[in-house]
């Protein structure tokens, strides 16, 4: 498994980070606890350390199931959860309903203590490794908000700071008021927005970047069976990018593409993820999994290596079958 260091911090991670959004059910058409905890294990065992979640990833649910799946191995992993997505207040800016309710983005000094509090108690931990804001605040000051964080660190309970879903305009704000360790941001094979602006802006300040949706919701995976139907609240089942027409132009992508995975030993989604590690816009790839096979699979990509012709051969595909993903 390739490590990475989170920033200023000097905290070592795994390149490859567990997700854990539909481990709390909500947007992914529910969830099993039980095999949850089993694949936060599981991605432990291979190697995996670092652990990314959130308390809005179905309301506290994946924290939770976190904090259960670490219990007597709290030491192996890399505990990253947010802040900024609360439903305890109404202030700041109402962002969408979960569940029935309402979830506001709010990054006020107030909230981020309370939500930290919260955290901690889900996660079973006295500390976190990496605390991310989740989105950001347009009615809070950025120095309001990273004060909170900086006195969190001072106290212990947290030892690195991340910001996720933000510009470089405001990453430039927070740096004004003390070290940032890392940004999460989406970024795969079809997501490469970041690439122009917001890395050059990390690399230049030592933030360590973050990409989430490696395998963008599933969708660079693999081949889509055409009959396979998204059920209830899962978001896939109303994405364009999930279309028909879509998922035909994703085999054409698969079959261009088989040489080169059968050659590398590995699977689709494998390869879609040690791209995005060779590209070097991101330190850590972020890949969901429900289950300990989806884990373990993801895992293994952390010990893939491509060369500048494998991946200038996905790059080509991408660009003759998949423009119009994007």
């Amino acid at each position: 498994m390739k490590q990475t260091t989170l920033g200023p911090s000097g905290i070592r991670s795994s390149a490859i980070g567990l997700g854990t959004w539909a481990m709390g059910g909500w947007m992914w058409g529910g969830t099993d606890n039980a095999a949850a905890v089993l694949a936060i294990q599981a991605s432990l065992d291979a190697g995996v350390t670092l652990i990314d979640t959130a308390p809005a990833y179905g309301l506290g649910r994946a924290e939770s199931i976190v904090g259960t799946a670490l219990k007597g191995r709290r030491q192996e992993a890399v505990i990253a959860t947010k802040c900024g997505l609360v439903w305890h207040t109404q202030k700041g800016t109402h962002f969408f309903d979960e569940d029935g309710h309402p979830v506001y983005r709010h990054l006020g000094r107030e909230s981020i203590f309370h939500e930290c509090e919260e955290s901690l108690r889900r996660l079973q931990t006295d500390y976190i490794d990496l605390y991310i804001t989740h989105w950001q605040d347009s009615t809070t000051p950025v120095a309001e908000t990273m004060g909170a964080l900086l006195d969190l660190k001072k106290q212990g309970k947290i030892r690195a700071i991340g910001v996720s879903n933000i510009d470089p305009a405001t990453l430039a704000e927070y740096l004004r008021h003390g070290p940032v360790d890392a940004a999460q941001e989406r970024y795969s094979l079809i997501d490469r927005e970041i690439e122009q602006a917001l890395v050059p802006l990390c690399v230049a300040h030592d933030v360590a970047v973050l990409g989430y949706s490696s395998l963008a919701l599933g969708l660079l995976a693999g081949p889509i069976d055409p009959e396979r139907a998204f059920k209830g609240d899962d978001q896939r089942a109303t994405n364009p990018r999930f279309s028909a027409a879509n998922r035909a132009k994703l085999k054409a992508f698969f079959e261009t593409l088989e040489p080169l995975r059968e050659s590398l030993g590995c699977s689709f989604g494998q390869m879609m993820i040690a791209w995005t590690l060779a590209r070097g816009s991101v330190s850590v790839a972020l890949c969901g999994a429900r289950v300990s096979r989806q884990a373990v699979e993801n895992a293994a990509a952390g010990a893939l290596a491509l060369n500048d012709d494998a991946v200038a051969r996905i790059d080509a595909a991408a660009a003759r079958h998949l423009q119009a993903l994007a």
